[in-house]
């Protein structure tokens, strides 16, 4: 019964749904585009078109707002993880 309730606490997002996620990296020529990938890799009916992208003011940054239609809880856990460990990402939130 423990675990029941602590799964139930994880997460307050009800699955599958659309999640916003959040890129912010170095502003280089391919971030956007392998970040497309690393999205597609896990699910490969993202549509990259779903991206806004927004350059920093003195151009050094670029945020990506990735629209991503997610199933599950692990879902999203991995495409953070990828996210997240990409070299040129600062944070994804």
């Amino acid at each position: 019964m423990s675990n029941n309730i602590d799964n139930n606490q994880e997460t307050l997002i009800e699955f599958p749904c659309d999640f916003f996620i959040k890129v912010i990296g170095m502003m280089k020529e391919n971030f956007t585009q392998s970040i497309i990938d690393e999205i597609q890799e896990i699910d490969q009916n993202f549509d990259a078109s779903k991206v806004d992208i927004q350059p920093s003011q003195h151009g050094k940054y670029i945020s990506l707002t990735c629209k991503v239609f997610v199933t599950s809880k692990n879902q999203l856990d991995l495409i953070y993880s990828k996210l997240s460990s990409h070299p040129d990402t600062k944070f994804v939130i």
